[in-house]
């Protein structure tokens, strides 16, 4: 009876050692690893980062400065993938970015409709014009932004932003969906019509502002959240002191002009956070 008494007594004190153990380890998981939000980042050039470097590729151009990869690098979020490529449309995420949602996505961000409206070929055509002030050029540069401005106007923009989002709804049903506007390219200048670079500046301005109108009111159709960021890149266009936007007057074929330099991604962050998208849900 006395081996049997302390076999059981071992038993029991081996048992009570595990359960303290266990519970130990339990206890040196952080909180946070388990509540973080998983987040997927999906959209155009100015989602995935191109202007910011290092790239983790030379067709999307993902950066490590992404808003995104921000996010992550503070803990903040679980992102699992920065799905968003440079030069994609609205339909283009639909098409190409939806296989990474699924029903365990809890956050969703969207950076997307420049490129519905041509942004690159708006950015060509009245760059040459400025460089090479024809009326060929102009007439081109012209045609190019009335037919972005079409586009805002006739509300096709905003539908396809509509559609969208829809569709990533549809992808992640439990997910939180939100959409981020752009910033101005320029620092606002007073208009002088004898002055191309002043005209090009407005046309810019008035393209970005309904842009982001269309955007915001696709949001507001959607049950989505938007997060406008013009206010957190105020002062820092590609003609101030201290610019957020790149443009290499050496190389004005660089794929990283007119596209946001880490300091606009961390503004981009900025504007994130301070609408708590990023806060533990």
């Amino acid at each position: 009876m006395g081996i049997l008494n302390f076999r059981r007594r071992r038993t029991a004190v081996a048992a009570g050692l595990a359960t303290l153990a266990m519970a130990a380890g339990a206890a040196a998981v952080p909180a946070q690893a388990v509540d973080k939000t998983t987040y997927i980042a999906l959209g155009d050039s100015y989602a995935a980062g191109q202007g910011a470097g290092p790239y983790q590729d030379n067709i999307c151009y993902r950066s490590d400065n992404a808003y995104s990869e921000l996010a992550d690098d503070a803990k903040a979020v679980k992102l699992v993938r920065n799905a968003a490529c440079s030069g994609k449309t609205t339909k283009d995420v639909v098409n190409s970015q939806l296989r990474q949602l699924n029903k365990s996505t809890e956050l969703v961000t969207i950076t997307a409709g420049g490129n519905d409206l041509g942004f690159g070929d708006i950015i060509t055509k009245c760059g040459t014009a400025m460089a090479n002030p024809t009326e060929a050029a102009a007439a081109l540069c012209d045609k190019a932004s009335s037919d972005a401005a079409a586009l805002i106007a006739s509300g096709e923009l905003a539908g396809d932003v509509v559609a969208m989002v829809q569709s990533v709804k549809a992808a992640a049903p439990n997910a939180r969906v939100v959409v981020t506007g752009y910033p101005y390219l320029y620092n606002p200048v007073a208009l002088n019509p004898a002055d191309p670079m002043s005209v090009f500046i407005d046309k810019a301005a008035l393209l970005a502002d309904g842009l982001n109108g269309s955007i915001a009111g696709a949001a507001g159709a959607t049950g989505a959240t938007y997060v406008g960021v013009k206010d957190a890149f105020a002062g820092h266009g590609i003609n101030s002191a201290d610019p957020w936007i790149n443009l290499d007057l050496a190389n004005l074929g660089s794929p990283d002009n007119f596209h946001p330099n880490a300091a606009g991604y961390r503004a981009y962050l900025a504007a994130l956070n301070d609408a708590k998208v990023y806060s533990a849900s």
